[in-house]
């Protein structure tokens, strides 16, 4: 005789403890959930009103110095360590765990012009108004273990990655310098008047580049005997940053207000243009990820970019801030860190709505489905708004709707040239294009 009976697994339907979650079956064929869209889309505008309703980024802030800010370093190796220059010279050692000073040296007369620590983080360069460069030991910042003297000004350093020895400095001329040594080995000049900032390429290391104050952008290379190319803008480059990802990719902060990507291959113009100040953009730092990049500016924010994105995913501001002069994201790709003129350096959260410490499992399961939603339903108008809806100050607001206004007109002035013109007399120039003059090789 044939006997069917029901077998059944429990582990598909108990719990192994008492404290687990209870199992509770589930159908996943669409056809008996006519309405699983409807409900995505009201679970994604909640979390979107969640991510804004718990934004808060600011985390704290390192204060101690006696005057404004200038210049701030990341320890290379140590997530934890900071370095910052002021105004009156002195330079001072971090502990961003404890949000407390390490150790505060007066490094220089008057300014430090830069900062750079060496890649195994041993050595941090100073450099300062004295036309003096300093090299300090970061494990006793009392007294500097070399002191070279420079015959003239320097603005700026940059250590070269994957060489401890190497270092490189910009005043009048470039100069590349050896710990051992007490003269540059090399000098390399493009007849301009004075450079202010230069920046050595984290993967194709013998490349470097510079901000001059004649609007040009200058790209050397140390095995080379004189400098590459030179790319000429209509206002001057204040900052610029090597995509730590993408060897041949650059951005640049300008003093029209915006950022500008560029790829070496091709000088021409910008591979993208970042848009959303209102000032002049004074400093700039990529992510570790090299996905993006934040920019501080004159007109007290900070703002962060997609590096594809031509528009700020986010603004921070505070009442105290003053005018950006260092701005650094952290190794962890979690902080940036910002210093302004009003002596404080502030500790931001790179995702404002982010939680930190241990996340638990489930926790972290709703956090990545909710990311999911929004971004399925990113382009709907409600999910949108509220994602990019941002309280900005009121100098900010009232000189954006200025801008949007001049843009407008000037828009519609081209417009009616181009219509009371002769056909095709007047070309089209891209937005990329409009403030790049040339480039020189």
């Amino acid at each position: 005789m044939k006997v069917k009976v029901l077998s059944r697994n429990p582990d598909d339907y108990l719990r192994e403890t008492k404290r687990d979650i209870q199992k509770v079956p589930r159908n996943y064929d669409p056809n008996l959930h006519p309405f699983q869209s409807s409900r995505e889309y009201v679970r994604a505008l909640n979390a979107v009103k969640l991510e804004r309703v718990f934004a808060k980024p600011f985390i704290g802030n390192l204060d101690g110095h006696r005057d404004g800010i200038f210049c701030m370093a990341k320890h290379p190796k140590s997530l934890s360590t900071l370095a910052s220059g002021s105004y009156d010279g002195e330079v001072r050692l971090w502990n961003l765990t404890k949000k407390k000073c390490i150790s505060s040296i007066n490094g220089h007369d008057r300014f430090v012009r830069g900062l750079s620590f060496n890649p195994d983080g041993t050595r941090l360069f100073s450099v300062g108004d004295d036309s003096t460069i300093k090299v300090w030991n970061t494990e006793e910042l009392d007294t500097p273990s070399h002191t070279f003297i420079s015959q003239s000004v320097l603005y700026g350093i940059s250590c070269q990655w994957l060489n401890d020895k190497v270092f490189a400095t910009c005043g009048e001329v470039v100069q590349l310098w050896d710990v051992t040594r007490s003269q540059p080995t090399s000098t390399l000049k493009w007849g301009v008047d004075s450079l202010h900032h230069i920046a050595f390429n984290q993967i194709d290391t013998n490349v470097l580049a510079s901000c001059a104050s004649d609007r040009s952008i200058i790209l050397y290379d140390t095995r080379e005997v004189k400098p590459m190319r030179k790319i000429i803008m209509k206002l001057k480059t204040n900052q610029l940053a090597w995509n730590p990802m993408e060897a041949y990719v650059f951005t640049a902060a300008n003093e029209d207000y915006n950022c500008y990507s560029y790829d070496t291959r091709n000088l021409e113009s910008p591979i993208n243009v970042h848009k959303d100040h209102v000032a002049a953009v004074t400093c700039i730092d990529y992510a570790p990820t090299g996905l993006e990049f934040v920019a501080g500016s004159y007109d007290k924010t900070i703002r962060i970019f997609e590096s594809h994105q031509g528009h700020s995913r986010e603004i921070y501001h505070t009442k105290r801030m003053q005018h950006l002069t260092s701005v650094i994201w952290s190794l962890d790709n979690k902080f940036v860190l910002s210093a302004s003129d009003e002596m404080n350096i502030r500790i931001w959260k790179a995702n404002a709505s982010e939680k930190l410490g241990t996340l638990r499992p489930r926790e972290r399961t709703a956090l990545e489905y909710n990311a999911t939603l929004k971004e399925k339903f990113a382009a709907h108008p409600q999910v949108k708004r509220i994602a990019r809806h941002r309280q900005v100050p009121k100098h900010i607001y009232h000189e954006r709707n200025q801008q949007l206004e001049s843009k407008k007109k000037l828009k519609r002035k081209e417009e009616n040239v181009r219509k009371h013109s002769k056909k095709n007399s007047i070309p089209y120039i891209s937005e990329k294009k409009k403030n790049v003059v040339s480039e020189v090789v």
